[in-house]
Parts: C-alpha cells; sequence; structure tokens
C-alpha cells in the first residue's frame, strides 16, 4: 500500500478548485523526477511550453492539440508517459478528462430545456422531490437548476471528506446518493443565488436530474446525445467499475513528495466524480466537442444563449476576472478578448482547455496531478500561448 499523504484543497485556482492539490510536504527538491528531455530542434511557442511543464514544473508528460478554425489540427507531446520504462508521451493519449465533464452534462441538461421538459428557473424539487435537504436548510424548494449548473447554489462540495485518505480512495465505488450524503451534512457557503460557489455536488444533482427527466443512464443520454453525434471516437463514459482507460493512454501519477516518489494512479475509480468528471478522452476530442458547442451543433440558440450568460467566478483562473456560465467559464486572453473554458483535475491527470470565439480551440493534458501553484500557472499559460499564437 503506498503512502498515505495528506491533500489540501486549494479553493483559489481554477480547475485547481476541486480535487487538485496542494502538497505542503512537497518541496522543489521532491518533485517528480525529470523525463528524458524529448526535443532537440528549436520548438515553436507552444512545444516551448510543453517543454517547459516538462523541465520546470516536473511534470513527467505534456500533450497538446490545437485545431484551427477551419478544421486543420496540430498535436504535440513532450516528456514521457510512463516513468518505469521511460515511453515517450503519446501524442493525443486518452485522458480522464475530469470536470470537463460538466460541460456534457450541462449541454444534456440545456438540450431538455430545448424539448420543454426542464425549465432553467424551476427550483430543483419539482424534478427531485425531497431529495435535496440538509443542514443549515438545505432546500431543494429554493434552488433552481439554474443555480445548480451555474454554481451559484451555496451548496457545499463533497471532495475534501471523500477523498480525504486519498490514495487509499482510489478504488473505493460510491453512488451518487453516497455523495450527496457527505455534501448535505454541510450547511451551504452562501444563500442560493448569491455568489459562485464552486462543488462538484452540484452536477451530482444535475447528473440526476437528466435521469430523473430522460428514464436513462446519464452516461447513456451524453453518449447518444453529444459523443456519438459528433464522431468523439475517442471519448466515453466508463462502464461502472471500471477502473482501467482505454486504448493508448500515459500513465497517470501523484506527484513526489520530499519524502516518496510519484505513486502511479492509473487505475481508479471514476465514480467520485460521475456526472461532475467521469469522462475520458483525448485533446483532440475536446477541442471537436468545443468547437461543436459554440458553433451552435449541440444546442438551440436560445439555450446557447442561456449557458453563456454569466457570473463573477472569482478565483475560477489565476489570470483573474473569470466568469462561469452554465458549466463553462471564460478566460482572459494575452492577446484580447476571452476564450470560453473549463478543464479539470482528475486522479493522475490534468487538463486545461479553451475555445475563441473565433472558433480556434486548444486543450494541453499533464500525466500528474498539480503540487504547486506556479504549475497552475504556468498551464495557464501554456494554454494562451495554444490560443495566442
Amino acid at each position: 500500500m503506498p503512502e498515505t499523504r495528506t491533500i489540501t484543497r486549494t479553493t483559489t485556482r481554477r480547475r485547481v478548485l476541486t480535487s487538485l492539490v496542494a502538497i505542503g510536504a512537497l518541496t522543489a527538491g521532491g518533485a517528480v523526477a525529470t523525463p528524458p528531455a524529448q526535443a532537440t530542434r528549436p520548438a515553436d511557442a507552444v512545444q516551448q511550453s510543453l517543454n517547459n511543464l516538462v523541465k520546470v514544473d516536473k511534470f513527467p508528460g505534456a500533450t497538446a492539440s490545437i485545431r484551427q478554425a477551419d478544421g486543420r489540427v496540430r498535436n504535440y507531446s513532450a516528456g514521457v508517459g510512463n516513468l518505469e520504462t521511460g515511453t515517450k508521451m503519446p501524442v493525443d493519449g486518452r485522458v480522464r478528462i475530469a470536470s470537463n465533464t460538466k460541460m456534457f452534462t450541462a449541454t444534456v441538461v440545456l438540450q431538455l430545456v430545448g424539448e420543454g421538459k426542464v425549465k432553467l428557473d424551476e427550483p430543483i424539487e419539482t424534478y427531485l422531490p425531497g431529495l435535496v435537504r440538509g443542514a443549515g436548510g438545505i432546500d431543494g424548494r429554493q434552488i433552481t437548476v439554474r443555480q445548480l449548473l451555474q454554481q451559484t447554489s451555496g451548496l457545499q462540495d463533497y471532495d475534501d471528506e471523500v477523498f480525504a485518505d486519498f490514495l487509499n480512495s482510489l478504488h473505493t465505488y460510491y453512488e451518487p446518493h453516497d455523495l450527496l450524503r457527505v455534501a448535505f451534512a454541510r450547511a451551504p457557503e452562501s444563500r442560493p443565488g448569491e455568489k459562485f460557489v464552486y462543488a462538484n455536488t452540484n452536477y451530482i444533482l444535475a447528473g440526476l436530474l437528466v435521469q430523473k427527466v430522460t428514464g436513462r443512464p446519464v452516461g447513456e443520454q451524453i453518449t447518444k446525445r453529444i459523443i456519438a453525434p459528433l464522431g468523439l471516437r475517442h471519448t466515453y463514459w466508463p462502464a461502472e467499475g471500471e477502473t482501467t482507460i482505454r486504448g493508448t493512454h500515459p500513465r497517470g501519477y501523484f506527484p513526489a513528495t520530499d519524502t516518496a516518489p510519484p505513486v502511479d494512479i492509473t487505475e481508479s475509480e471514476p465514480s467520485g466524480g460521475w456526472a461532475a468528471g467521469a469522462l475520458v478522452g483525448t485533446p483532440s476530442d475536446i477541442n471537436r466537442f468545443l468547437t461543436g458547442l459554440l458553433g451552435g451543433k449541440l444546442l438551440k440558440p436560445t439555450q446557447l444563449a442561456e449557458m453563456k450568460k454569466t457570473v463573477d467566478a472569482p478565483g475560477f483562473d489565476t489570470v483573474g476576472g473569470s466568469r462561469y456560465g452554465l458549466g463553462i467559464a471564460t478566460f482572459k486572453l494575452s492577446c484580447g478578448g476571452f476564450a470560453w473554458t473549463h478543464g479539470g483535475i482528475a486522479p493522475g491527470y490534468v487538463t486545461y482547455v479553451g475555445v475563441t470565439s473565433s472558433g480556434k480551440a486548444a486543450s494541453i493534458a499533464v500525466n500528474s496531478m498539480v503540487a504547486q501553484i506556479s504549475a497552475a500557472e504556468h498551464l495557464d499559460q501554456a494554454l494562451d500561448t495554444a490560443l495566442c499564437r
């Protein structure tokens, strides 16, 4: 059994928001071992940013995909995908895309809105009667569907308790109601609609909403309504109990500390994320999804406009000024304007993603969790480079 390590939840950084780790014991001298250098010729700006994620931030490997507005795709990689064998980081390999799943779940809910089966400003009580009750006056009669998708319900997260003993919890299976019981035992952080409070809890409820309204599993609905129509051939919802990753993929790691080496955590139970974070996919598939979503292929104009109505989302990124809509957020670009984004942190993997108003999309993935805030800042910078240059 690997050594148990304490994980401190970081609440002041985007995509570092839920499950991303700031490990107090980690020091620069104890970071993930640096893999062999991969590029010998002069690198372009995107390749250089990936090289730096490996060299400076000590991620074992990094991969990126950029999709131009005209559909042209270029993929990149740096470092290694397996620390034991030294195998190079696979180009556009599958990773756990974690909280990017929220964009998919929100899209399905908005499709149901477009079909007249769900109303955004209706209380969640209408669809899940009697379920949302808990400490501090939690009451589903006061929380709307919009507030769940917009992360303004005030409900608290369950992750720092469920994953407190992180390495030893990786193979524990959770039912959605198990996660809600933890969350509902905590008084709300704020009143419904008062402010942005990021919590996976909101999207566990959104997944249950989808299942109640459609009478079918949320993973099946995401597959039928999004993955299949867009031709996302390398994206899938894991089967119940499936802890491995299908097809070509890098190994995923828990970072080293000053007292222990990296731990391979590729195999893990995705049920702790469920409708908030269970999907597996590739950077190029994420880009195809982003361009399809913002290009109007998945939602009617009215519902897409609702998705893009945002509220202030303090701390969602390291750049500042982010706003959160219904499952998507804004990311300020150095070249002007902003991109639509989300991103995600899963055991062993981190993904930063974005799509501009012109239709250019970029996704970056690394195969280790983040151990220092500076690494999260460099991931933001790498995404900015991919979208701006």
